[in-house]
This record gives structure tokens, sequence and C-alpha cells, in this order.
């Protein structure tokens, strides 16, 4: 019985050790951070919280009943095959035209105004810190890419989740980046990463500033954070507004659907382009990803002219289909007469002028 003891204790060490040391888990924000973010309206008793109280537990019967999904194995979770990255045209990213690049999931390259910007630049092969457990990528490991990128204006953050803000990506990133902007208290986690403080500037949901001609924006969400199992929330989340000359552009991060994507419309739309979460969502937690008929909702909420849908295509996190959320999608948008792109990953559209989704359905790979 003794040994029993000696070994679990040695096993809970361990992992507290791990949870502690290995870099991949950030950092924490400081006591200077944490009493200034306790004159936040959103921030409550240490912890971040929704515009729209929220309840976050699934219960034990959501954990008993995600169980058995896994073990029962939701069809046509994951793709049979690879998912083919098309061949990225540098000239056209490195052009003056504004322009848009997909890389899966939440990651893009933007260019507006001349301007390179990626956000949410999740490249790593796997959305988890311990590369056996977490879902692996639908496509071959594109880290590459960070290789033949440009130099980067700027890099936008929405959340910690690690399918948004990845410690391999930012480790390659971070010396050709020219400035990070971030929500409250994300920043731990790049400054223990490497990334110089001087090169992080933090917002709040509505913060704006000017950054090379452009307006910049977090919007509110209704999601929440953390990235290990001490720090639930201790980061702020929200979407981005960036305004170019010619371009009004949106992307929500994660979230919900509820009325803080009016209030966007309201204070920010037009957009000529959004791009919206719309995949990995659940009943059990409805809360915190939307399902793609709500997208298409906040899409028109937001006032946008053109949409795109995100959070899908590069891992599988919920139960669903992985070509369900996009299919759901395209139905939505011919109902509401709504304009939507589906470009394949690697590909770059142009964001003035017609709009079309791709001749072939990509995603069809069997």
């Amino acid at each position: 019985m003794l040994y029993i003891v000696i070994f679990l204790f040695a096993v809970l060490t361990i992992t507290l050790l791990y949870l502690t040391i290995h870099p991949v888990f950030g950092g924490n924000p400081s006591k200077e951070q944490k009493e200034v973010y306790e004159g936040f309206d959103n921030h409550v008793n240490g912890k971040f919280i929704n515009l729209v109280p929220t309840k976050t537990d699934i219960g034990v019967l959501g954990y008993f009943s995600m169980l058995i999904d896994s073990i029962s194995g939701s069809k046509d979770r994951t793709p049979s095959g690879q998912i083919p990255v098309s061949e990225i045209d540098w000239k056209k990213i490195n052009s003056k035209v504004d322009s848009l690049t997909w890389f899966g999931h939440s990651a893009f390259f933007l260019c507006i105004d001349n301007k390179k910007i990626l956000v949410d630049p999740m490249l790593g092969p796997v959305a988890s810190p311990i590369s056996f457990v977490g879902s692996k990528r639908y496509s071959e490991d594109i880290l590459y890419i960070i290789d033949e990128m440009p130099k980067i204006d700027a890099v936008f953050i929405s959340h910690d989740h690690y399918d948004h803000l990845d410690y391999s990506s930012i480790l390659k990133l971070k010396s050709k980046v020219g400035h990070f902007f971030v929500p409250y208290g994300v920043s731990a986690h790049l400054i223990r990463w490497g990334v110089e403080k001087e090169k992080i500037t933090e917002f709040n949901w509505w913060d704006e500033t000017k950054f090379q001609g452009l307006t910049v924006a977090l919007t509110p969400s209704k999601h929440f954070s953390g990235r290990g199992i001490f720090n639930r929330d201790t980061t702020l989340w929200g979407g981005w507004v960036i305004l170019g000359k010619n371009i009004r552009f949106y992307t929500t991060g994660d979230g919900g659907y509820d009325v803080h994507f009016k209030e966007i419309g309201e204070k920010y739309g037009p957009f000529d382009i959004t791009l919206i979460e719309g995949g990995q969502y659940d009943s059990r937690w409805s809360w915190a990803h939307m399902t793609p008929e709500e997208s298409v909702q906040a899409h028109l909420d937001v006032n946008g002219k053109n949409m795109m849908l995100i959070h899908w295509g590069a891992f599988t996190l919920a139960y669903h289909g992985w070509t369900e959320p996009i299919e759901r999608a395209l139905k939505e948008t011919n109902r509401e007469e709504v304009q939507i792109i589906a470009p394949k990953i690697g590909e770059t559209v142009p964001l003035k002028g017609s709009f079309s989704i791709s001749d072939s359905f990509w995603w069809n790979i069997e």
C-alpha cells in the first residue's frame, strides 16, 4: 500500500512540475497587471467574465456523455485522408493588393493597405500542450510556411487557447513580427516565450488604437480562456476589427451567439468581409461556440457584406462531422441570401471585387 501511495505522489508531483515548468503552458499575469484588471467591469474576483452571465459548467452528465461519444466515435469526425494545402502564391501576398490567405481553423494572413498581418497563427501540428494527446492537423505540418513569410507588421491574437495561440508557431514567428496585439493578460504568455514587452499592446473590449494608418479594436465575445488547470479565465478573449482605407474587416475570435454582435455592427459596421467562427459546436457548450446558422446570423448582425466561415478544416475538437460546419453554413447563407466564400487552405483571395465560393467543393476529398 505504501508503494502505491509513493507512486501516486510521484506521478502527481511530476505532473504539477510539468504544468508549472514547461513553457508551452505560458505565463501568468503579474501582480501589477491583476491590480489593473480589478478596475474593469468585465473582471470579477480575479477572473474575466462575459458580458451576459454565462453558466460554463457542463456538469457530471455532460462529461459522461462526452466520454460515451469519444468511445463510440462519431461518424466522419476526421477526413479519410490528408487535406492538401494549396501552393501559396507569395507574389500575391507580397503585392499591394488587399487579400486574405487562410491556413485552416482560425489562422489567416491578411493584407490591408500593404500591411502584412497574421491572426491567430496556429500553424503547429497538434492543438494541445501534449503532442500525443491532442487533435492532430488534417493537413501536413505547415510550420514551414513561417520561414517563407515576408516581414510581418503585426500579429493579432483572439485568446490563449491552444488552437489559437501556438507555442511552436510563436517561437518561429517572433523574430519577424513588428508588433503583437492581444487581449489583456495574453502578454504574459508571449513574454515567457521571448517576445519583448515593448512589442506587445494589450486591449480590453472596445479599446481602439491606430496602427500604421489602420484602425484596430478588440470587440467582445462570449467565451473563456486558460492554458492550464489553474488559470481559467485569467486572460481576456475577443474578436478584432481592422479598418483600412478601402477594407473594413472583422473576425469574431471564438464565442457563442449573443447581443454583442449587433453592438459591434452598430459601432463599426458595415464590414466588407467577416470571418465568423462556426465549427466545434455542441449543445453541451452552446454558449462557447456558434452553430453555422448562428454564425450567419452573427454576420447579418454586424452588417457584413461577405462572409467566410472559420474554426473548421484543421482539427477535430467536437463531435460533429468535419465538413458539417461548411455544409450547414452554405445552406443557411443560401436561405438568407448571404454571400459566402470558402477558399482552399493556402489559397489567396482578393478582398475587393466580386466574391464567390470555390468552383469545386474542395472538402469533398473522398
